[in-house]
């Protein structure tokens, strides 16, 4: 495990991050990923980083402070805490979050209190949000297992057996398993700025989306709008990799023009919650109908954060026939999920807009980009979903057929 960590943290340093000289790196860290945490800081200054600074979380502490603390409580953010975050701006500001995520780890909780403690947190940092949204920061995520989130996954398994099968799969969605697996990357990234340029060349203007699963949705795109993906750069031309790993070729909805019945087709885990078989209905873009077997309290609080939340955010494509969903896992785990499915965000959008770095945020919205303090990712792609483009000419185009794309 210690060439597979090293391995690890070069490749989130040199392709997630792209640490540079003079940089001031934030990781942020699992308990379990302190292995990784460290290889990554010596990677960061063998970049020349300026600075590393290393916060551990602990989600055991997490839980019982959940447990025992008032929702007002919980509802302030320390200025520390924020300070923390807030500090990371300008071109050298360079985050990476180390995720062990138990699915369970709010099981019982209250679901005011976690929204309380969500909606506190997103307004006490959301100068860091707004910058990592806008593409002013580079910052990454990547994984590592915790018995709670392997047990999870492979629930027949003993803990041990469980965290090496789970670490198995991160070998391989991470590309760990070849000899060069920075070489790699970067030669998926280079694919898929092929599809991005395709996807931007035919000047959409909509997408309808159908499904056996009862998915049946049109939405529009922003004038302006372009597809990203694989790799980003941000407004000062630095390259990064924001989820390690990725699959997913990205743009935004015009938040008002979303029409129909969007089903999940896969649990989404949100807070530490688990939510299982829901729908939303959506009207002129906005939500105004939504259902769940499993996890019903836990989207509500998410669709009633704010105005903007009962909105969409994100539209993603990931074609069935990917790395990870080959894997056939639900990892409970959406930075894992999401790049096994095509999805969507409920909330904050990437402003993805030629020009946008210009723009006031009434120039955006005016433009159909959505702001809120959520941004939640959720599952949408089947082996049979079709996706059609319609271009500003008019013309129709097949982006997904069987789930995949057609080009």
């Amino acid at each position: 495990m210690k060439s597979v960590i090293r391995k690890y943290a070069k490749l989130m340093v040199k392709v997630g991050a792209c640490v540079r000289k003079d940089d001031e790196v934030l990781i942020i860290s699992s308990l379990e990923g302190a292995p990784l945490a460290q290889a990554m800081t010596e990677y960061c200054y063998k970049a020349k980083a300026k600075r590393v600074t290393v916060s551990y979380v602990d989600d055991k502490a997490t839980r019982l402070h959940y447990l025992y603390q008032d929702k007002e409580t919980l509802s302030e953010i320390p200025s520390w805490e924020a300070d923390m975050k807030n500090s990371c701006r300008g071109k050298h500001a360079v985050t990476i979050r180390i995720l062990s995520e138990d699915p369970h780890l709010f099981d019982g909780i209250d679901p005011d209190k976690i929204a309380a403690r969500s909606r506190a947190t997103h307004k006490a940092v959301k100068e860091y949000y707004d910058n990592a949204m806008a593409n002013k920061i580079r910052w990454t995520l990547c994984a590592v297992p915790s018995e709670e989130w392997a047990k999870t996954v492979f629930p027949d398994l003993s803990p041990s057996k469980a965290v090496a099968a789970l670490w198995n799969l991160i070998i391989k969605a991470m590309r760990l398993d070849c000899k060069d697996s920075v070489k790699a990357w970067q030669d998926f990234q280079n694919r898929s700025l092929v599809r991005i340029e395709k996807l931007n060349s035919l000047r959409l203007k909509e997408l309808r989306y159908k499904n056996s699963l009862g998915t049946d949705f049109t939405v529009g795109l922003p004038e302006g709008a372009y597809f990203s993906g694989a790799k980003e750069n941000t407004t000062y031309g630095a390259p990064f990799c924001a989820n390690m790993p990725t699959e997913e070729i990205f743009t935004l909805p015009d938040r008002n023009s979303g029409n129909g019945r969007i089903v999940a087709s896969m649990p989404l885990v949100h807070n530490g919650t688990v939510i299982e078989d829901f729908y939303l209905v959506i009207k002129d873009g906005k939500i105004v109908d939504f259902n769940a077997k499993k996890g019903y309290e836990t989207l509500k609080n998410v669709i009633e954060t704010d105005e903007g939340s009962r909105y969409l955010g994100e539209v993603a494509l990931v074609q069935y026939d990917s790395p990870i969903q080959n894997l056939k896992t639900l990892f409970y785990n959406t930075l894992f999920d999401e790049n096994a499915s095509c999805h969507f965000a409920i909330g904050k959008a990437y402003p993805l807009i030629n020009g946008a770095e210009k723009m006031s945020d009434e120039e955006l919205a005016t433009l159909g980009v959505n702001f809120s303090d959520e941004h939640v990712d959720f599952m949408v792609g089947t082996s049979d979903l079709s996706i059609t483009g319609i271009s500003s000419d008019g013309t129709e185009t097949p982006i997904f057929r069987d789930g995949n794309f057609c080009f």
